[in-house]
């Protein structure tokens, strides 16, 4: 098969596992709090990198793509690019189902200085960034049961899982058949 053909049959995939496993309009005020697709995702409460409190909560409304990630994790690293391009690609946007995109990043580093540093080197300039700095111990890691990294789920503005481990071409596929 040829690129192009590959590319078009896998955005065919994403868009219909999107929409197919995304509950009505009128289910989601009643779906399930859980990590799956179509559950309601569990509120993230945790210290951003200058010590406030921020609430994955506090972004409904909007999609957003919960990022797990860590300074020391390679394949984050490398990943990190492709979610700054899709979070200035679609920002702004307007969704089926919300209005604006960010990002949510959850890490799971030890040290604050590597965090920060890492913030700063990669240019995740969304404001949402938190941690507990406790690895793999890491209380919001393992309410979503996250147990490799990079790992991402992508919610709508009711803060319904529509999506997970969006990763490469994929996220940028997923968030453009989502939008409007």
């Amino acid at each position: 098969m040829k690129r192009k053909e590959l590319f078009l049959l896998e955005l065919l995939v994403i868009a219909s596992i999107i929409f197919a496993s995304s509950p009505a309009v009128g289910q989601q005020q009643n779906a399930a709090l859980g990590i799956e697709v179509g559950n309601k995702a569990p509120d993230i409460i945790e210290k951003s990198v200058d010590g406030n409190e921020l609430r994955l909560s506090d972004l409904k409304g909007k999609y957003v793509l919960i990022d797990f990630w860590a300074s020391w994790c390679s394949p984050c690293r490398r990943e990190n690019p492709t979610v700054v391009n899709a979070y200035n690609k679609y920002k702004d946007k307007k969704f089926n189902g919300g209005n604006g995109f960010t990002v949510f990043s959850v890490s799971l580093d030890r040290s604050k200085d590597s965090w920060v540093n890492a913030i700063k080197a990669d240019k995740l300039d969304w404001p949402n960034h938190v941690s507990d700095l406790k690895y793999w111990q890491s209380k919001q890691a393992m309410i979503y049961r996250v147990n490799s990294i990079p790992a991402n789920f992508l919610i709508n503005g009711d803060g319904i899982i529509v999506a997970k481990n969006l990763r490469g071409p994929r996220l940028e596929a997923a968030l453009e058949a989502l939008s409007k």
